[in-house]
């Protein structure tokens, strides 16, 4: 038999906030829900599937902007019962590191990746029209593009390539694994087949090159949409653009944890959030004249039914106490 003392519950204690995301299915209107029940307790290096980790952020803020009334009968009038007369939510902070992710979720709009251009191709603000792409073969994986020897020499170890279908007139949401933007009409996006390549979000930068034996790409981290689907096709990229203005909201389900030092963990899951604000940057000073430059963010929550009870929710804020204290 073994047994236990609990000690007196202390205030939790934490040293940052580390964001996590998971993509929102747009056409199902679908968010990933996270269950700390289930999962609370999870490794901050290795989140379970889909999560992304994004790392640590700074300047972390979260508001309740839900509004209250009040039944006022008799008289003289007396408040009977409150009301919720509306229930919204905001949530701030500022991402410490640069990625085509948290660019994407900090700019609110469509965000493109920067195609290597052809030749003699019209210079426009959001690149232009790119090399042509290349065909997987048979055996891809999440981590590895196969490609024919002579399209594997193409590219070389370090460069990053985006790998996804052609635009082929669909409309509505586009992108594979991730909902990048939505397509009114083909004549919208000049019926190029490299569109969706030029929104997806899954892109990956290549570790090595095989031109030999197994030829293809070997990816140093996995495709956010797994395994290629038939048709896909790769391009190089040399970056990411976004911008200040389009008609496109992007939508995440995001996770922020806090570890308190006694092994306790707050967690805050946000189901549906949007940006609410256009690009912006905030610079720190380092060492003079070297200054950070930062991603300032923020968003809107959106409303999810609560399955347990049908209650319509924003927010859900979980409580993991440490296992040596009373509660």
């Amino acid at each position: 038999m073994s047994t236990t003392t609990p000690l007196s519950a202390l205030p939790p204690v934490g040293r940052r906030v580390r964001a996590y995301f998971a993509p929102v299915n747009r056409a199902a209107q679908q968010p990933t829900i996270f269950d700390p029940s289930a999962n609370g307790q999870f490794p901050l290096d290795a989140p379970p599937a889909p999560w992304i980790d994004l790392g640590w952020i700074e300047n972390f803020a979260r508001k309740s902007a839900s509004k209250f009334g009040e039944l006022v009968t008799g008289s003289p009038a007396t408040t009977q019962f409150q009301l919720r007369e509306s229930v919204d939510a905001t949530v701030s902070f500022r991402f410490k590191a640069w990625s085509k992710l948290s660019m994407a979720l900090a700019s609110g709009s469509e965000h493109m990746n920067l195609i290597v251009p052809a030749a003699g191709g019209a210079a426009n603000g959001s690149g232009s029209k790119g090399i042509a792409p290349v065909s997987l073969a048979a055996g891809s994986t999440a981590t590895f593009l196969a490609l024919a020897a002579s399209d594997a020499a193409g590219f070389s170890a370090g460069s990053l390539v985006t790998c996804d279908v052609d635009y082929a007139g669909q409309t509505g949401y586009a992108g594979s694994g991730v909902s990048a933007a939505y397509v009114q009409s083909a004549a919208a996006v000049n019926n190029d087949p490299d569109y969706i390549r030029r929104v997806s979000f899954n892109v990956a930068r290549v570790a090595s090159v095989a031109t030999t034996g197994t030829t293809g790409l070997a990816l140093a981290q996995p495709l956010i949409a797994g395994v290629p689907a038939s048709g896909m096709r790769v391009q190089p990229i040399c970056g990411f653009v976004d911008r200040e203005g389009g008609s496109f909201f992007q939508e995440w389900s995001a996770l922020f944890v806090i570890a308190g030092q006694q092994n306790e963990r707050i967690l805050f899951h946000y189901p549906r959030l949007q940006a609410m604000a256009g690009s912006a940057e905030g610079a720190s000073t380092l060492v003079a004249p070297l200054e950070r430059i930062a991603l300032d963010a923020s968003f809107r929550a959106l409303p999810v039914t609560d399955a347990n009870d049908g209650a319509q929710v924003v927010c859900f804020r979980s409580f993991l106490p440490s296992p040596v204290t009373l509660v």
